[in-house]
């Protein structure tokens, strides 16, 4: 078997590439990053905030317009503004697709995009809500009232992030994100989150 090739589902790793040096493999995803193109897929943490950033401030480097493709269930509120932030700033083109599913940080994230270039495949969902408490929540009143506290400022900055770029009233999104609120790909862009249904190709 060719080292060409994953064992586990036999799909390709590497592409051969014909450039003036002649033909090479080149790993996958390594050939799209050349060509502009990143992957947010799966939990949203700090690794892949660092990992993520530090792909594009290559690619800002190299004054190239961006495609994202995001399939991803969220993840922490740090990292996923860190992402946010690095976006928002990118002073080329950004277009994303969102494939399978974005919820939570990485709603936020696909609704955040530039406006117009915020895509959606056909049978993608997405899903907003409050932000989770993480286990092991406890200690003195005191400090579960200051988590409780810190967990509504962190609400509200999300909500109102949300609203900013959907269109809708802080209200509007109050009341959207109360419970785990799912979407088809109709939906998502009826909300605002998304601009159309488009395929990658």
């Amino acid at each position: 078997m060719s080292d060409s090739y994953n064992t586990n589902n036999m799909l390709p790793k590497n592409v051969m590439i014909e450039d003036c040096k002649g033909n090479r493999d080149t790993e996958i995803i390594t050939h799209q990053f050349k060509n502009g193109r990143l992957f947010l897929v799966g939990t949203i943490d700090q690794r892949m905030a660092v990992d993520f950033i530090s792909a594009m401030l290559v690619l800002a480097e190299e004054q190239k317009d961006v495609e994202i493709i995001i399939d991803s269930p969220g993840g922490e509120v740090s990292a996923g503004l860190m992402i946010y932030d690095i976006l928002k700033s990118y002073k080329y083109k950004i277009t994303m697709y969102c494939t399978g599913f974005a919820a939570s940080m990485a709603a936020l994230i696909l609704a955040g995009g530039q406006k117009g270039r915020r895509f959606i495949l056909p049978h993608s969902q997405v899903m907003i809500h409050e932000p989770l408490i993480s286990s092991g929540f406890g200690g003195s009143a005191t400090s579960i009232e200051k988590t409780a506290q810190s967990i509504l400022e962190t609400k509200a900055v999300l909500n109102k992030i949300l609203a900013e770029h959907t269109g809708r009233s802080v209200n509007e999104i109050n009341k959207a994100t109360k419970d785990d609120n799912f979407m088809t790909s109709e939906e998502a862009v009826q909300f605002g989150i998304c601009d159309e249904i488009r395929s990658i190709f």
